[in-house]
């Protein structure tokens, strides 16, 4: 049975653990722990990525990530009636450890039931957060899995991401000429100057229904009293339309070319590279249809719907394996105003349990 002060209690202690991205070592080792106590081999691959096996044929791979945003560092959770927060200092890390306790938990509580369920593999990656670096360089090879559920979605367990973006990020470096910014302005080229310029030509915010860009980074110059040499910034873009991307990613370039061409002393790099690619959530497939129905079988109406965001499942289903991204619980992601839901956090173990013990019997 699921047990909400045992649930409540691993998703605290959990995110108690700092771990943004690149310094997931700490949560690793205590994810080993538990899975090793739940009778799992686990391993690492070679990128650093928890991957936790059992014997079995046909398993089912259950994933979230072990990363976390910024600010969150020092996380101090607090239950206030229904729902879990943070102090408002930092993020709480209910991305996506929500999604880590309610897998341990529904694992946990089928142990302690002594029922039989379905094999299982848990893959907890590394880096989601910065463009699904885990998942881009898991070692598939130690994947035996064809079907997964990513516990990584916004909002209850029902809500299944139908579809999910490109994702493009782009990073432009500038350099000017420096000088005195009293002496002899004039002799300098600033090069936050030419940076304001670019970034001024470049879309912002959202260009339609299906499509994204955003600059998120500038830096730039060294003292107040001098023209600045170098500045940079960097942004991204993402759309649910290849043809939509290919023509952003021609702006950038078109946008780069005439700032060189109009600032002819100055030099101006670019970079642009693809995180991840779009899919489209296929009904018909099997995962998609066992885990809808086990949905409706918990009296839950699957609410299926596009995202603007990227996960795990975009970079795993390029690699072969057909996952379904369900929502874990968390609102208001990656801001200092994210809570749980624990009714809904409840809800997503019940999930989690449920889909392994009926399809265990149905197979049975």
């Amino acid at each position: 049975m699921i047990d909400q002060e045992r649930l409540v209690n691993s998703f605290c202690e959990l995110v108690k653990i700092d771990s943004p991205s690149d310094e997931e070592e700490e949560v690793a080792r205590y994810l080993t722990g538990r899975l090793e106590g739940l009778g799992f081999t686990v391993e690492r691959d070679a990128h650093g990525n928890l991957i936790a096996s059992e014997e079995g044929a046909d398993p089912l791979m259950l994933s979230a990530h072990m990363d976390t945003v910024e600010p969150g560092r020092g996380i101090k959770p607090e239950v206030q009636g229904d729902r879990i927060v943070s102090d408002g200092t930092t993020i709480l890390g209910g991305d996506c450890k929500a999604g880590v306790a309610a897998i341990l938990e529904g694992l946990e509580s089928i142990a302690l039931d002594g029922g039989l369920r379905r094999p299982v593999q848990v893959v907890l990656t590394r880096g989601e957060e910065i463009g699904l670096v885990g998942a881009a360089n898991l070692d598939y090879s130690m994947i035996r899995c064809r079907d997964a559920v990513v516990f990584d979605g916004n909002g209850p367990v029902n809500t299944i991401t139908g579809a999910s973006p490109t994702y493009m990020r782009f990073d432009v470096n500038i350099m000017g000429r420096g000088a005195h910014a009293g002496v002899e302005p004039e002799k300098g080229l600033s090069a936050i100057r030419i940076a304001t310029d670019i970034i001024n030509e470049l879309p912002q915010g959202r260009l339609d229904e299906e499509t994204t860009f955003n600059v998120g980074l500038i830096t730039g110059g060294t003292v107040r009293n001098a023209v600045p040499v170098e500045a940079s910034f960097g942004g991204e873009f993402r759309s649910h339309n290849t043809e939509t991307i290919d023509l952003l990613r021609m702006q950038v370039r078109e946008t780069m070319r005439r700032a060189r061409e109009k600032y002819r002393d100055a030099t101006i790099q670019e970079e642009l590279e693809m995180m991840f690619q779009m899919y489209l959530l296929d009904p018909n497939e099997a995962i998609v249809q066992l885990v809808t129905k086990q949905l409706r079988d918990m009296a839950l109406q699957p609410n299926i719907h596009p995202s603007g965001g990227g996960t795990d499942a975009n970079a795993m289903r390029l690699n072969g394996v057909e996952c379904v991204v369900v929502g874990m619980a968390t609102n208001e992601m990656h801001t200092v105003n994210e809570y749980v839901v624990i009714p809904d956090i409840m809800a997503t173990a019940q999930f989690c349990q449920n889909i392994l013990t009926i399809n265990q019997r149905a197979r049975a």
